[in-house]
């Protein structure tokens, strides 16, 4: 019935939008408006054919005169007693009219149906829009409504054992579905369930998808909505939604409602410029006194996911609110392990396919990264033509993912490459010989992504400290491509931007953050305060005189120059090393770790314990002695180096 009144409706609209339309339009001629004055210059030429008077209108037909000219005319009397004038004109030159003055009634007939038409019109629009508010199925008149949506049961579901890297997150959340399944047992012995659990961390570590999985393992209704979905144009319309948000849980409860991204509607309030009565804050307003108020809505539980916890507001994050907070971190060596046998499940892998070793080489990887480098690797398998992912697609998946893909089509001089292989020689050669320093993994001069070259260097295990001495054989690997430039050319170039940029920022932190600073000594100058709405550090405060200023950039200084004069010091005293290093790389373009170490000293190795690489055959070895001899006698070259690309960061 509903479907048969729509229709009825449009077409009661649409026919009186018709008839308007013909009585307002159609069946009208185009007529030429013509001054009092000008009409009675006709008539005495003789120029009018036909006259039609009227109370204050004269109507009528012109004589042609030719094809395209407008023969029907109107002339609008000037008000007052000068119809007789007309009449006695038309009289004189001989022109038939008619005319008669029209009753009250034939005045108004016109406007009164063309109200009367428009009046059903908007009488027709209007029960049409009610008509489709009450049923339902359409947005209008219904912004203030949830536009949450509810888990039904053939969506597919995911489960915990599909989570996986995040253990503790689990059993967290894990206790909340058990709750709901076993309430009499947390009941008997005077536990209160929270009401509200706040999922914290970076971007890629699985927060939604363990919200999927509280989902599919609760077994009661599950609301999910975006933060973003509360807010729109119209005022008033975020508050409303979060009402009839929780009215529909508190219909369905015990239920579970998740609100993603919740930074976009929890933010600080009264943070930025402006007045207070903002939207987002009668949102916020509104979604405070739902979670914990005047009126209990027990049985309801709420589940957010941000990734920017430092910018919600505190009364959101009280305990009664969100009782709970659970943070989602990257995952460590056994949890990544774990996120790469999910992600593999189902696809042909290589015997030579070793997660262990994956894991080991992909630190500081989010959930999301493992993600993507396991579909690049099937990507590149299927680009090959090889029937099964091999272990060489997946170590090409992680410089993709690292570095970005190769490109191939860049074409660098011969003198741009001499000095690229001794930029990130110094840098690779650096990485071994200072103990404290991650150890190199791998070196190209093949240009990826932004970068002409790259060195990567991965840590043996997971760190979640680090000491000074690290932080100082860091400084002086990223030291080591400018310091090699110089060694071999007696000239800087442009490749080490991003090398000093690094390291100034790692010697300023040490000296402002870390207390590693013996004129300084153990303080923290590094405070900072800002507003959420207009950006954390758009504010610095200073709370440090101009001297201790002076005394920060001389200890800055201070620890550059050390680590730079370190690093040329070693350069200096490895340089036949680094010379083979440098042919070897321009030879092959990419060295492992392997190929590195074969031809180093037994000295240079023992700098850092690793595996005894088998040393390089005679071949390989009378064609580096070659190269070596051809780079001592070559002249000095000149040229702009490439950037290097940055080492990934520790997890």
């Amino acid at each position: 019935m509903s479907r048969v009144f729509r229709v009825l409706a449009w077409l009661i609209v649409i026919g009186v939008g018709v008839l308007f339309w013909v009585k307002t339009t159609a069946g009208k001629p185009a007529r030429t408006d013509l001054p009092a004055g000008r009409f009675l210059e006709l008539v005495e030429a003789g120029r009018v054919e036909t006259a039609e008077v009227s109370k204050n209108q004269i109507r009528g037909r012109l004589k042609a005169q030719g094809p395209e000219e407008q023969q029907e005319y109107v002339v609008t009397l000037p008000p007052g007693d000068s119809q007789d004038m007309f009449l006695e004109a038309l009289s004189a030159n001989g022109v038939q009219f008619s005319g008669k003055q029209p009753g009250v009634s034939e005045m108004w007939t016109g406007t009164l149906i063309s109200f009367l038409l428009m009046g059903a019109l908007l009488v027709g629009f209007w029960i049409f829009i009610m008509r489709q508010a009450q049923s339902g199925g359409s947005q209008a008149l219904s912004f203030g409504r949830s536009r949450a949506k509810r888990t039904t049961e053939g969506m597919p579901k995911v489960t915990f054992d599909d989570v996986a890297g995040v253990d503790e997150a689990k059993e967290e959340l894990m206790e909340v579905v058990d709750f709901l399944k076993n309430a009499k047992r947390y009941q008997s012995l005077g536990a209160r369930i929270p009401k509200g659990v706040l999922l914290l961390g970076p971007p890629g570590c699985g927060k939604t998808l363990l919200a999927r999985a509280v989902a599919g393992e609760a077994g009661v209704p599950f609301f999910h909505i975006s933060g973003s979905d509360f807010v729109e144009m119209f005022v008033g319309v975020g508050a409303s939604r979060v009402r009839d948000l929780f009215e529909q849980a508190k219909a369905n409860r015990p239920c579970i409602v998740f609100i993603d991204e919740i930074d976009a509607v929890g933010r600080q309030r009264f943070a930025g410029l402006g007045g207070g009565h903002d939207e987002r804050e009668q949102t916020l307003n509104q979604l405070l006194v739902e979670m914990d108020g005047f009126d209990p809505n027990a049985g309801v539980i709420l589940i957010s996911a941000t990734n920017r916890p430092d910018v919600l507001d505190p009364a959101l994050l009280r305990p009664g609110r969100f009782d709970r907070r659970i943070v989602v971190d990257n995952p460590d060596l056994a949890g990544r392990k774990a996120i790469l046998q999910v992600h593999v499940k189902g696809k042909p892998l290589a015997d030579d396919v070793d997660l262990e070793v994956l894991a080991r080489r992909t630190p500081g990887f989010s959930g999301a990264d493992l993600a993507n480098m396991v579909n690049e690797a099937a990507l590149l398998a299927a680009r090959h033509e090889n029937q099964r992912i091999q272990m060489s697609d997946f170590e090409a998946s992680v410089d993709r993912v690292v570095a970005g893909p190769e490109r191939k089509s860049r074409l660098i001089s011969e003198d741009e490459k001499q000095i690229l292989a001794h930029h990130e020689a110094g840098h690779a050669l650096l990485a071994e010989l200072c103990p404290k320093a991650d150890p190199l993994h791998k070196t190209s001069i093949l240009p990826r992504g932004m970068a002409l070259g790259y060195t990567m260097q991965l840590p043996l295990e997971d760190k979640y400290i680090t000491s000074q001495a690290e932080l100082l054989d860091d400084i002086t690997v990223l030291m080591g491509g400018r310091v090699a430039e110089q060694l071999f050319f007696n000239e800087s170039t442009t490749g080490a931007t991003n090398d000093l940029e690094r390291s100034t920022e790692v010697a300023r932190r040490m000296v402002t953050e870390f207390g590693m600073a013996e004129e300084i000594g153990p303080l923290n100058f590094a405070r900072k305060h800002g507003m959420p709405f207009l950006g954390r550090d758009l504010v610095e405060d200073h709370q440090y005189s101009d001297d201790v200023a002076n005394a920060i950039d001389r200890e800055v200084r201070a620890i550059i120059d050390q680590c730079y004069e370190r690093a040329k010091a070693l350069l200096t005293e490895h340089r036949e090393t680094l010379q083979k290093i440098v042919a070897l790389l321009l030879a092959k373009e990419t060295l492992e770790r392997a190929d590195f170490r074969a031809v180093m000293t037994e000295e240079e190795r023992a700098i850092r314990p690793g595996p005894d690489d088998p040393p390089p055959s005679k071949e390989e070895a009378l064609d580096l002695e070659e190269k070596i001899e051809q780079i001592k006698s070559s002249d000095e070259l000149g040229g702009s180096a490439a950037e290097p690309k940055p080492k990934p960061q520790p997890a």
